[in-house]
């Protein structure tokens, strides 16, 4: 017979990776749309800084990737990366699709019962003035009880906790740290968002007792099972869908 999760269990939260960048082009508004159509009870996106100090959503530092233009983000002006197509790379029938602004985005999903984990991507290029930009969108919108900001630029993250003490910060990490609800708690973070090596090791079930643990980015059906199992805080899939399914079928 399956296993099925226990009541104690069933908080696992579906995170969309991007939005739902496993069947829309990533970091788009109809990836995020989509997220929210399948019942994501949360998004996780990246920014960046523009030329003009603009905040917009993309995941890499260049455009190449996602969108039909090239060269990187911090070098062109928001209105020059507003031109670019950032759906006709995934999808003829998305072409069209822009680089969002954080604003943007804010604004979309105000109204909306939605989490949203904001990435600051100043772990390879250091933005000035990024952590302070953010926040002050978040608090234009009213959303910073709503809002999740994590990084891999853990200075990043006390900057932002010493901005800010209300706005939950969580400490992203590729590596197996030794008591890691120690060093996040440490830098003042409520949370670790890990990869799956950490997830499948050892301390996660003494980790897991001491402070939320969001496991980015499980799409194989198999592991999505395991997590949930586990009763991670949250699941971060580029298929929200699916992971929704899986967890309704496991609560049978």
């Amino acid at each position: 017979m399956a296993k099925k999760i226990s009541d104690s269990q069933i908080e696992t939260l579906i995170f969309a990776h991007r939005g739902s960048s496993g069947t829309h082009p990533e970091n788009t508004m109809v990836a995020f749309q989509e997220a929210f159509h399948v019942g994501a009870n949360g998004i996780e996106l990246d920014v960046h800084l523009t030329k003009d100090g603009e905040v917009v959503v993309i995941h890499d530092e260049k455009v190449d990737r996602t969108t039909n233009g090239t060269g990187f983000v911090h070098e062109k002006t928001l209105n020059e990366l507003k031109q670019l197509d950032a759906g006709g790379w995934y999808s003829n029938y998305l072409k069209g699709e822009t680089i969002p602004t954080l604003n943007e985005v804010l604004e979309w999903i105000s109204d909306k019962k939605l989490l949203l984990n904001i990435e600051l991507k100043n772990d390879i290029l250091q933005y000035e003035g990024l952590e302070e930009k953010v926040i002050q969108l978040v608090h234009i919108h009213g959303l910073s009880t709503s809002v999740i900001i994590s990084s891999f630029n853990h200075y990043s993250l006390v900057k932002v906790k010493q901005l800010d003490k209300e706005i939950e910060i969580a400490v992203l990490t590729y590596d197996i740290l030794y008591q890691p609800w120690k060093y996040v708690k440490s830098i003042g973070a409520s949370a670790l968002h890990c990869n799956k090596s950490f997830a499948f090791s050892n301390m996660i079930s003494q980790a897991q007792q001491q402070i939320p643990i969001r496991v980015y980015t499980i799409n194989d059906e198999l592991e999505m099972k395991q997590i949930l199992l586990k009763g991670l805080s949250a699941l971060i899939t580029d298929f929200p869908k699916k992971a929704i399914q899986l967890k309704s079928t496991l609560l049978k």
